[in-house]
């Protein structure tokens, strides 16, 4: 009997079909977050470069940033991906970054 193959091995075949792909990319990056998170960074960068317009890259970088204590990193990752997004229309995820760069400055406080 065969088995079926894994997700991560179903997203390494299709980004070995077409490595340019940015959903895949984004896949394999979110695939490899929890228990790989430096192969995951190589791909969230590699969507930063390749990719500046696939706007979902940069909460997810800039978090996997903070993640692994590189704070200063991840806010530019948020200041970027803030200018794309307005550029791009993109509100609700314009209004994500922000509150993840807020977050990031140590500027999110709630009333008591």
């Amino acid at each position: 009997m065969e088995t079926q193959p894994s997700r991560l091995q179903q997203l390494l075949a299709f980004y070995q079909d077409e490595p340019n792909d940015p959903f895949t990319i984004y896949a394999l990056a979110t695939e490899y977050k929890a228990t790989e998170p430096l192969r995951a960074l190589e791909y969230f960068q590699k969507l930063l470069v390749e990719h500046p317009d696939y706007v979902g890259t940069y909460y997810h970088a800039g978090k996997l940033l903070e993640q692994i204590q590189k704070p200063e990193e991840a806010e530019k990752v948020y200041r970027e991906g803030l200018r794309v997004s307005r550029q791009a229309g993109q509100m609700h995820a314009a209004s994500e970054l922000q509150q993840a760069l807020n977050q990031c400055l140590g500027l999110d406080y709630e009333d008591d």
